[in-house]
């Protein structure tokens, strides 16, 4: 069942490879207990105690709270898999209570290290370096996903109107609108040195490896923890970080939330209001080192 479950989450769904992944670890780990702990060989007969004493597991291993609910929430979502299909009448899970977690605010960089990343350091002169700076300008500029930036295509750059076309989460499309000066790069870069790195190999990918083939995730964050790190000190220095600082500087700014949240291509407003957090954040640090009663 776990099998099929992950094929309707692949086919009909159409979930993200990523996304299918971590649902299909999670389940994997369940059975595995069940079988180990229990002697249960059919995920199908689990109840609520075994449940329970799962959790008792991985609260023992030191599993946090947050990566404990990802995995109650994968067989949630398997459970009622498994209830739409006949196959079981009940949810073991509705007694379930979710561990509480502290919020996490996204991690970012303020403007002046941004600033700094983008004129004091210095990149690579190679045609490696120049597609690296290009893809960390994309990243700031756009506010968009790893997965997305690797599955852009030459056509995925409409100058003429000058917007991005993004397949999203789910293979939702939208667009993102892209200023004069990302503009400017992408056009040089695709035009000047792209040719140099593809060579004979004809693929549409805007973003390719020295070989000519698609840029591939390991590398996108090896760049991008590269050159943040030479601005940053934080442990957290992945391409996501970079999404977060596109989102904070644009409500800083003054830009409306629901315009925020097109361009990220969030499903719900909820997921974009956390930037708001940092912003009200950064205020009280201002007002502590400015007010005099403060």
């Amino acid at each position: 069942m776990i099998n099929q479950f992950i094929d309707f989450l692949r086919v009909v769904k159409r979930y993200s490879a990523h996304t299918v992944l971590a649902y299909e670890t999670d389940l994997n780990q369940f059975a595995i207990f069940l079988l180990t702990t229990y002697e249960l060989n059919n995920v199908v007969e689990a109840d609520y105690q075994m449940i329970r004493s799962w959790i008792v597991q991985l609260k023992a291993e030191n599993i946090s709270n947050r990566s404990i609910n990802r995995k109650l929430s994968s067989l949630k979502s398997f459970y009622k898999y498994l209830i739409r299909e006949g196959v079981v009448k009940s949810n073991p899970l509705s007694k379930i209570i979710s561990p509480k977690i502290s919020k996490r605010l996204p991690e970012f960089l303020d403007q002046s290290k941004t600033l700094f990343l983008f004129t004091e350091v210095k990149f690579d002169d190679s045609i490696e370096g120049q597609r690296d700076r290009t893809i960390l300008e994309l990243f700031y500029a756009t506010g968009i996903r790893q997965a997305e930036l690797i599955n852009l295509t030459i056509d995925s750059l409409d100058a003429d109107r000058m917007v991005l076309k993004v397949k999203g989460k789910r293979n939702k499309e939208r667009y993102i609108p892209v200023g004069n000066h990302l503009l400017q790069i992408l056009t040089l870069y695709i035009e000047e040195i792209r040719p140099q790195m593809v060579g004979s190999n004809k693929n549409s990918f805007i973003f390719v490896t020295k070989e000519g083939e698609q840029i591939y995730p390991l590398l996108v964050y090896r760049i991008v923890k590269k050159y943040l790190g030479m601005v940053s000190s934080r442990k957290k220095r992945s391409p996501h970080v970079l999404r977060h600082t596109f989102a904070t500087h644009m409500l800083d700014n003054g830009a409306d939330l629901n315009a925020i949240k097109e361009i990220l291509g969030h499903s719900s407003l909820a997921a974009t209001q956390v930037y708001t957090h940092n912003s009200i954040e950064r205020l009280k640090q201002i007002y502590k080192q400015a007010h005099p009663k403060a």
